[in-house]
């Protein structure tokens, strides 16, 4: 009790106790209010952005989806025009090689053409001569030039033209492939959920990556690859129209030049033909002719020294009376007869000698043209020869044959998983 005494403490009074057990409940009381509004709100907090996410993921997956449906769109049309793309550049590949055809059929007739003039240089003399054949046969080589010029025009086109539909086609691969990378990635980003094992917390993921484009401009970069293509694609249809209306009517052009030319060689075949073969009738009357004349000259010949004979007669005779003696010496009828028939037989051998010289002169004038006529045969036959050579010539001369050939197989486009056929498989979105 002493100890007690000695060590007094501080007491509170009873009021100070009620005022703080008053003060204690009324803080639990507050804390309890506070942590009460403070769980509400948590739980509306949560409520609303439960409610908020949920909608939020459910509206990317549909913009996902409707996303996918616009490139998968895209795409199919990315592959029906590049479709369009191979079919016409098959068909105007095939046009190209009918023109090179036509092109390499013309070589054979030129050479043909040029052989043929150049064997007609081969006619001698008269023979000749710038005929109608020769007319046609430059005709035709000026022809032939000019449809080599046309054609090799038409295949140097095409090409070019190929060169541009390759062009849009390497444009319309380019932009199918990013399509289906891109449809393989919005895919994949729609099939993702939170429970996917490969998500998690990237650095900066709200970044815009450079080159990013609007979709006005994603949707004009693919019209304008496809409007190209159009364009590529009609303008090549066009040509391959003008290609081949161009060959049927340089075949229809040069088939009638070569049935000319070949009419105008066999009308001249005729001519020389009939030429020769009147020639060598003159020739075998002439070849009579001397030959009577030859008889003639002989007759004439014998004829000559017959009279000759017979002056020799009638001069030996007058010769012979000058010998009579006196009165005998008598002019007589017989005096008077041999020297009218030494006259007649003088006149007559002068006749005889002139009618001879001019026979001969006009057999000699027969030899002559017997031998003009042979060289001017030879000549003719030679002629007739290279006529029929050209003839022969122009048998290795065969319609251009411009059929239409299979085409070789085009490299197939390939998008980025390596597939080769643009034909792809849809896949099937869940949204």
């Amino acid at each position: 009790m002493s100890a007690l005494s000695l060590k007094p403490s501080l007491r509170h009074s009873v009021s100070d106790w009620s005022s703080n057990n008053q003060q204690l409940s009324a803080t639990a009381q507050h804390q309890r209010h506070v942590s009460h509004e403070v769980r509400q709100e948590g739980r509306a907090l949560r409520n609303d952005t439960h409610c908020k996410t949920v909608w939020d993921e459910s509206a990317t997956s549909r913009r996902l989806g409707d996303r996918i449906w616009d490139v998968a769109r895209w795409r199919d049309v990315l592959e029906s025009c590049a479709q369009k793309v191979d079919e016409e550049m098959e068909a105007l590949t095939l046009s190209k090689e009918q023109s090179e055809q036509a092109l390499a059929a013309t070589s054979v007739p030129l050479e043909v053409t040029n052989e043929c003039l150049t064997l007609r240089e081969g006619r001698r003399g008269y023979e000749l001569v710038g005929d109608a054949v020769e007319e046609q046969l430059k005709k035709e080589v000026e022809l032939i030039e000019g449809v080599q010029q046309r054609l090799q025009q038409g295949v140097h086109q095409a090409f070019e033209q190929l060169c541009v539909l390759q062009e849009a086609r390497h444009q319309l691969t380019a932009d199918l492939q990013n399509k289906m990378e891109a449809l393989d990635i919005d895919m994949s980003c729609l099939s993702l959920t939170t429970t996917s094992p490969n998500i998690s917390l990237k650095t900066n993921p709200t970044r815009i990556p450079s080159g990013s484009s609007t979709p006005q401009e994603w949707v004009q970069f693919s019209q304008r690859n496809v409007a190209r293509a159009h364009e590529a694609v009609h303008v090549s249809q066009q040509m391959r129209e003008e290609l081949s209306l161009s060959r049927a009517q340089l075949h229809n052009e040069l088939e009638a030049q070569l049935r000319a030319t070949e009419f105008a060689l066999r009308k001249r075949t005729h001519q020389e033909q009939r030429a020769r073969d009147e020639l060598q009738w003159q020739m075998k009357n002439t070849q009579d002719e001397m030959a009577e004349m030859e008889s003639d000259i002989r007759g004439l010949d014998a004829d000559l020294q017959a009279k000759t004979a017979s002056l020799k007669l009638a001069h030996t005779r007058l010769e012979a009376r000058t010998q009579r003696c006196g009165v005998d010496l008598c002019r007589d009828q017989v005096q008077h007869g041999l020297v009218a028939e030494v006259q007649q037989l003088e006149a007559t051998i002068q006749d005889l000698k002139q009618k001879l010289s001019e026979a001969q002169h006009s057999l000699q004038k027969l030899k002559l043209h017997q031998s003009r006529m042979q060289q001017d045969l030879s000549r003719k036959q030679e002629a007739l020869t290279l006529e029929q050579r050209s003839i022969h010539t122009r048998t290795r001369i065969a319609s251009p044959s411009w059929s239409d050939r299979t085409a070789p197989p085009l490299v197939p486009l390939m998008n980025s998983s390596g597939r080769s056929d643009l034909q792809l498989l849809a896949r099937s979105l869940t949204y």
